[in-house]
């Protein structure tokens, strides 16, 4: 046994931030597959609600303490959002450049980072990955304002809530939080990465082909190249119809996988976690 010490060096905790931000949409199985970016985050804020106390009284005393369900929802802020999560909002696509509102709302799942940082090494200390599961959307109020002297974009707000998904050996939850200060040893931070690769996906190996043919096909991207053996650098081409002045290049990607977001289980396991050892 020790006597307490406050304020030791390095134990000046604090969290920071958010980014990293990766929008998981819902399929018909419950999995949330094939994650896309989400850029322009500007903050993200958790508002449990629930867990209520009911007290129940007897022999003239305070019994037993009784608590609610508890509820995981919040709040998304950004200056811009995936195109995919138009589902989410509301909003259907009919044809390019046309999109409907007040369609059915599309579940999603969600990840972000926040920074950990200690007053040894500021906010290079670690980080914090948040999951969140079962997620739906309630209809935003969208202000846009005339530009004056002193502009500013427009932020976009959404509230959502969850539906908690199973969890073995666990009450069903809708949020999990990964803390990477924790992973200190080589076999442990591997454990992260293969959580990582996961969640945001892993590059393939891209190979590219000289286009032989003499017209565009609809939905293919086409490279140009440029500079010298074995530096070759392929750029998408700009035109929009076939030159046959100019040599064009398809992309062939093999390997490599995308970003999904699983489920607490497959989190779990993942991070070298079982119902029998946990």
């Amino acid at each position: 046994m020790s006597k307490l010490v406050w304020d030791e060096i390095g134990s000046h905790l604090f969290e920071t931030g958010v980014d990293q931000g990766v929008l998981y949409l819902r399929d018909s199985n419950g999995e949330y597959s094939e994650g896309v970016a989400w850029n322009g985050l500007t903050s993200i804020t958790q508002s449990p609600s629930g867990a209520e106390e009911t007290k129940l009284w007897a022999d003239n005393i305070k019994y037993v303490s009784l608590r609610s369900a508890e509820e995981f929802g919040g709040t998304i802020e950004a200056y811009t959002y995936p195109d995919e999560f138009g589902e989410c909002d509301g909003s259907a696509r009919v044809v390019t450049g046309l999109r409907v509102g007040q369609q059915p709302r599309k579940a999603f799942g969600l990840c972000y980072r926040t920074l950990i940082g200690n007053d040894v090494d500021l906010d290079n200390h670690g980080f914090m990955y948040h999951l969140i599961y079962g997620c739906t959307c309630s209809p935003s109020q969208k202000q846009y304002s005339t530009k004056n002297d002193s502009p500013e974009a427009t932020t976009f707000s959404w509230e959502f809530s969850t539906n908690p998904v199973a969890f073995e050996g666990f009450k069903p939850t809708a949020y999990l939080e990964i803390d990477s200060t924790e992973f200190v040893t080589d076999g442990e931070k591997a454990l992260l990465a293969a959580l990582e690769a996961k969640l945001f996906g892993v590059d393939g190996t891209a190979s590219y082909t000289e286009f032989t043919g003499s017209a565009f096909a609809e939905g293919t991207t086409y490279y140009e190249r440029s500079g010298t053996d074995p530096n070759y650098v392929y750029t998408p081409t700009s035109d929009t119809v076939y030159n046959s002045q100019k040599t064009y290049y398809t992309k062939t990607v093999t390997g490599g996988s995308a970003a999904y977001l699983p489920l607490p289980d497959e989190v779990a396991e993942t991070l070298g976690y079982t119902p029998s050892n946990g």
